[in-house]
């Protein structure tokens, strides 16, 4: 059970409604969230400990004092609908700074507890945009396939150690009730969803991906059959939306 938490990127999105979901909890011991926003007066809560740190500096020993954690989730990202051509260069750097380094990053920091005999629970939000081609969300897609094949390469090597604990891989399409967009957080849209993936964080699962039977069980097989012509539709589905 999640008793002692460090939320990366806990300060918006899922990695907050995670947080405010672990502090109702009468178990739940401490909360640390570190975010490169601060938290919101409205969020606090007395087992929650709030930090402000960019994940792109160079220097991570901040993570240094979180010794006393057995759980780690890691949420922070961000991403914009827009054709690569339409980019700047420093979106594509500034993209994987955050992303995708931060997470290798900090799993190397903690990798200690992830192979140690104690339980330790450890997620990573990464999005169904890194399992298939993602026309207008390239650069993205191409930030979140790289933890898809992170996470499924240490998991092995995790196992293979002898480890009882895994990475989860929680994998959603668009997160409804999220600030990601640009939109205010709404908790009690994300509170079904947020519940979810913390059940499947503490049973050590080493992937979840919402709406798989309903929606992504179908959209992966297309991509399987034909990745091109399923790009097309993606293209096609996102100029529709970015439309309306």
């Amino acid at each position: 059970m999640i008793k002692r938490i460090l939320i990366v990127g806990g300060a918006n999105g899922i990695g907050l409604s995670i947080a405010q979901e672990l502090a109702k909890r009468e178990k739940t011991e401490r909360i640390y969230v570190v975010d490169k926003a601060p938290l919101q007066e409205e969020y606090a809560h007395p087992k929650i400990e709030s930090f402000q740190f960019d994940l792109t500096c160079e220097d991570y020993s901040f993570f240094d004092r979180f010794t006393n954690i057995n759980a780690l989730m890691i949420t922070a990202g961000f991403g914009k609908l827009a054709l690569f051509k339409d980019v700047p260069e420093y979106y594509i750097v500034s993209s994987f700074n955050v992303n995708t380094i931060p997470v290798l990053r900090l799993i190397k920091r903690f990798y200690g507890y992830l192979e140690g005999k104690e339980d330790f629970y450890c997620g990573v939000m990464d999005s169904i945009a890194g399992w298939m081609s993602s026309p207008f969300f390239a650069i993205y897609g191409a930030t979140k396939a790289a933890l898809k094949i992170f996470i499924e390469s240490v998991n092995v090597e995790l196992q293979k150690d002898g480890s009882s604990n895994l990475i989860l891989n929680v994998s959603p399409g668009t997160i409804k009730g999220s600030a990601f967009y640009g939109k205010e957080n709404d908790l009690n849209v994300m509170h079904d969803l947020t519940c979810e993936i913390i059940k499947h964080l503490e049973a050590k699962d080493d992937l979840f991906i919402p709406r798989y039977e309903e929606v992504f069980k179908e959209v992966l097989q297309r991509y399987h059959d034909d990745f091109r012509k399923e790009g097309i539709h993606s293209y096609e589905y996102k100029l529709a939306s970015k439309e309306r």
